[in-house]
């Protein structure tokens, strides 16, 4: 049982630490192009900026997850 929690314990650090480290990841990129990419998607509703922010936090996500595991 003892071995369980530990699991659990770290699968709740891990997952708080991923998080954080994909949005942190997000909003470098945020700052690096010109202009919000938030704004571009949410106030003028450009496709091309969700599909490219879409596709950031994906390979960004894999690349997080596999520097954890």
């Amino acid at each position: 049982m003892d071995q369980a929690l530990r699991g659990a314990f770290l699968s709740v650090v891990f997952a708080i630490l991923g998080f954080g480290l994909l949005f942190l990841g997000y909003r470098v990129i945020d700052a690096l192009t010109p202009g919000s990419i938030s704004h571009k998607i949410l106030e003028e509703g450009n496709v091309a900026a969700a599909i490219l922010a879409g596709a950031f936090v994906i390979a960004l996500g894999i690349i997080v997850a596999q520097a954890i595991s």
